[in-house]
């Protein structure tokens, strides 16, 4: 759904954000960046729309495979993409048991099980709603914060933004009428698909700060790692499709070309370039895209609580993530 200190799904990010932040590597800071080619401006709106359109292809995808084989298609052609920028650039993958196995546990807690999550739930529920769910990671992060000692101390500013923030999910989802006309199990599982991000970040900001190796080495390697977990229980829990027709086929290529892999790569040039506050950003745009994508594509109906709820989730959010001077 993942890159800043806040997670942005690749779905999710997230989001959030993408696994491994280039702050926690250091690998950027080694080596001056590449002059970009198109203006940051342009590369931050096609990543907003990259990773907006996300869920739309997950819903997509949906219609001809089971959710595990969604997922497992995103992380494959995802991975697939960046080891491919890490043959162009003879960059080797980490190295090293710990590393391996820190990777692996980082895998299951931001692509293996939010990208499952996420692909069970739109079984259900609008790619709209999914979209707006994915939203609600800062401020999982920030509840999160309050029990896991984490460095970002809270304020009063911050647990405003978290009240508001969950004041926007029960708009969302039409708390005062009884939460009518919701799957509660595919919302409940989206939620808990962007719940799933913070704490991936938490643990990967605890055991891999220090690890050697550039952003792409280690996502690539999270991503390979994501796609044998997946392929397992596929395997175990799915029977092999019989088809492959070309619509949802062509969404789950795209969903992991372009969501899990070119957005990852565009996304560390934005933190090399503008920085980590202005790159997150991204994540307040995905819902709004989301949203307008399961309208306009996929006629997915629109009530008014909707994208008041919405603009109510986004405000709390950014309200979470604002830090002493």
């Amino acid at each position: 759904m993942s890159a800043p200190s806040t997670p942005v799904p690749p779905s999710t990010p997230v989001p959030p954000l993408p696994p491994t932040s280039t702050r926690a590597t250091g690998a950027t800071a080694k080596a001056p960046a590449p002059a970009p080619r198109l203006d940051w401006r342009l590369r931050f709106a096609v990543l907003s729309v990259i990773w907006g359109f996300s869920f739309l292809l997950i819903k997509v995808g949906t219609e001809a495979y089971a959710p595990f084989q969604v997922a497992l298609g995103r992380v494959f052609f995802g991975a697939l993409a960046l080891l491919t920028v890490l043959l162009i650039r003879r960059e080797p993958l980490p190295r090293g048991r710990r590393t391996w196995a820190h990777l692996s546990v980082a895998a299951l807690l931001l692509n293996t099980a939010p990208f499952s999550l996420f692909a069970y739930a739109e079984l259900t529920i609008p790619s709209s709603l999914a979209g707006i769910c994915n939203a609600t990671s800062p401020l999982w992060g920030m509840a999160l914060s309050l029990v896991a000692l984490s460095e970002d101390r809270p304020t009063r500013r911050r647990f405003a933004g978290l009240g508001l923030g969950f004041l926007g999910v029960l708009t969302v989802l039409g708390a005062w009428q009884g939460f009518s006309g919701l799957d509660a199990k595919g919302t409940a599982l989206a939620l808990l698909a962007a719940l799933c991000y913070p704490i991936g970040w938490i643990y990967v900001r605890r055991t891999l700060a220090s690890t050697p190796g550039s952003p792409v080495a280690l996502t690539g390697a999270q991503l390979l790692v994501s796609t044998l977990q997946l392929a397992a229980v596929s395997a175990l829990f799915t029977s092999a499709p019989t088809s492959f027709p070309l619509w949802p086929t062509l969404s789950v290529i795209a969903l992991g070309a372009l969501g899990t892999g070119m957005a990852l790569q565009m996304q560390y040039g934005l933190v090399t370039e503008i920085g980590p506050t202005t790159a997150q950003m991204v994540t307040y745009f995905i819902p709004v895209i989301a949203t307008t994508a399961g309208v306009l594509l996929l006629d997915e109906q629109l009530h008014w609580n909707t994208p008041v709820g919405a603009a109510v989730v986004l405000a709390g959010a950014a309200l979470t993530q604002t830090r002493r001077r």
